[in-house]
């Protein structure tokens, strides 16, 4: 069994990328207002509330960022060519078929708004073009 090669440092700063891709879609003058209404999230509420949300954004943020690296590395090996686009590439068809297509179906069971729904799915995107970027530009020594 072959291990797919990492790069834990773009992984890392993968990982910190979505804190800084949150920060900025979440903000009230972005999408946050927004967001908030369609999720029917109180703005107001104290910033204590928030340390368990934000300790596990970074362990979930640090798994998905750990498996776009390992999944990049095996399309890459699969693929050939060039390293960064089998990490975009990789990203956006492991958010479509997972992410995407999760958020779709939970919301859609849950009654959710498909403004709502778009929201959540864009910001996702984003935040996993950001990290296979990171991934892409930075891959693992000898690639």
């Amino acid at each position: 069994m072959t291990i797919p090669e990492i790069n834990y440092w773009a992984v890392l700063l993968a990982m910190a990328s979505t804190m800084v891709v949150g920060s900025i879609w979440y903000t009230p003058k972005v999408f946050g207002t927004r967001w908030a209404k369609l999720a029917n999230v109180d703005m107001d509420r104290p910033g204590s509330t928030a340390v368990i949300p934000i300790i596990t954004t970074v362990i979930v943020s640090f798994i998905t960022a750990w498996v776009l690296a390992g999944a990049t590395s095996i399309a890459w090996h699969f693929y050939e060519g060039a390293y960064f686009w089998a990490a975009v590439v990789t990203g956006v068809t492991l958010w479509a078929g997972f992410t995407a297509a999760r958020f779709i179906t939970h919301d859609a069971f849950e009654g959710r708004s498909t403004k709502l729904t778009t929201l959540n799915i864009a910001h996702e995107l984003v935040t996993v073009l950001v990290m296979a970027i990171i991934i892409g530009v930075w891959p693992p020594a000898g690639i």
